[in-house]
């Protein structure tokens, strides 16, 4: 496998984030979303819209970039892309704006997500109900649902059930990423769930949605934006915001790889194309995981939680469960988990709501602060082509 280290560490930094409200029912257009995410963005970043010259989002935005930069006043851009599958995207999106700024393509870059998910098209559904179309995605998607096999919950119930097989993994080890979650959303006050933690048992006692997942085993369905400001090392150095520094940023694709269906491969209890960001991202920040003080891991489904502490290195194939069972996962933990709640507790906003996390646990100003945070580790959406991001208080 080739890596490509150089330029990446230090090159760049986040230096502005913003969002809209997180709800069920946001009342206006995904195009005001997205500009207000990024209007606030900008604002907390220092930077004027005009200065804008890159913008990056996902394949899946129906928002396009000349529409957003219409609307906020953005002129002429000489970068701008798009990253495909899913949540997979999120850190990919900022991969994307290093790569343009330290090839020369840009200067400072937007990224960002807006959809209504809840009110809108919801991708809880799945593709029973979708429109047929001629698309390679959508034919190896008819090789599942004629087996009812049609909703994400379904997809990652069969790899949930084998990782249960070969680990003794139980149900109650998933419920334990749910109620770390809720606990951090319930003193944030930006999270859906604020107020509401859970118990073990309640959990336990949630409805199936597809055995061995429960109905708090699986992400709520938002409505809402998100937004990042990156810029070149020089320019991060001048701002008034603390800069998240992008030690590492990596996109990553296993053999026989499926949209959370790669059920073809030699054992699908395990994520290799986490492994293949993770091999990247500690070569290219030169750090491993005792040197990360938080975790921001997706979590659309508590059961590939385990199996990413596994593929990034934080424990043996087969023992994340005793991991977080261990206290690990805690704010006094060795890996103090999705601090705002995740997208189980605070929104699901396709992981981006993730990356302004972190970018808050190294200026120091999460609600959930553990104390010396110094690294911090991102991962975007799994079961599909993935991405992820180290974050430093240091270039």
């Amino acid at each position: 496998m080739s890596t490509h280290p150089r330029g990446v560490r230090g090159s760049a930094a986040i230096v502005g984030i913003g969002a809209t409200e997180f709800s069920k029912a946001s009342g206006r257009s995904e195009l005001q979303l997205a500009c207000e995410a990024v209007s606030a963005a900008l604002d907390d970043a220092g930077i004027a819209p005009a200065e804008v010259d890159g913008m990056v989002t996902f394949t899946a935005e129906s928002s396009s970039e000349n529409h957003v930069a219409r609307n906020l006043g953005i002129g002429d851009l000489t970068f701008f892309s798009r990253v495909g599958h899913g949540g997979g995207a999120a850190c990919g999106t900022v991969a994307h704006a290093v790569a343009a700024i330290e090839a020369g393509l840009a200067s400072v870059v937007v990224c960002w997500r807006a959809f209504n998910e809840r009110s809108g098209e919801r991708y809880g559904l799945g593709q029973a109900d979708r429109a047929m179309d001629t698309s390679a995605d959508r034919a190896a998607y008819s090789w599942m649902t004629p087996y009812g096999l049609s909703t994400p919950a379904q997809w990652v119930a069969m790899a949930a059930r084998r990782y249960m097989h070969e680990y003794g993994a139980t149900s109650e080890d998933f419920g334990r990423v749910a109620v770390v979650d809720r606990k951090h959303a319930a003193t944030n006050p930006h999270a859906w769930f604020h107020g509401r933690p859970i118990t073990l048992e309640e959990h336990q006692a949630s409805r199936w949605i597809a055995e061995p997942l429960h109905l708090l085993d699986c992400c709520q369905e938002t409505d809402g934006g998100q937004a990042l400001v990156v810029v070149a090392a020089d320019r991060a150095r001048d701002l008034a915001q603390r800069p998240a520094w992008v030690l590492g940023a990596a996109q990553g694709q296993a053999a026989d790889q499926h949209m959370m269906t790669s059920y073809y491969r030699p054992t699908i209890s395990g994520l290799p194309e986490m492994g293949v960001v993770a091999d990247q991202l500690w070569r290219q920040s030169g750090l491993g995981p005792a040197d990360v003080q938080a975790g921001i891991l997706y979590d659309h489904f508590t059961p590939f939680v385990l199996p990413q502490l596994e593929e990034l290195g934080f424990c043996g194939r087969g023992e994340a469960r005793h991991f977080i069972a261990d206290g690990h996962l805690e704010l006094g933990g060795s890996l103090p988990l999705n601090t705002h709640g995740g997208q189980l507790g605070e929104a699901y906003l396709h992981g981006m709501n993730g990356i302004a996390e972190a970018v808050r646990l190294v200026r120091g100003t999460s609600v959930n602060q553990p104390a010396d945070v110094h690294h911090v580790l991102v991962t975007a959406g799994t079961g599909v082509p993935t991405s992820g991001l180290v974050l430093g208080d240091v270039a």
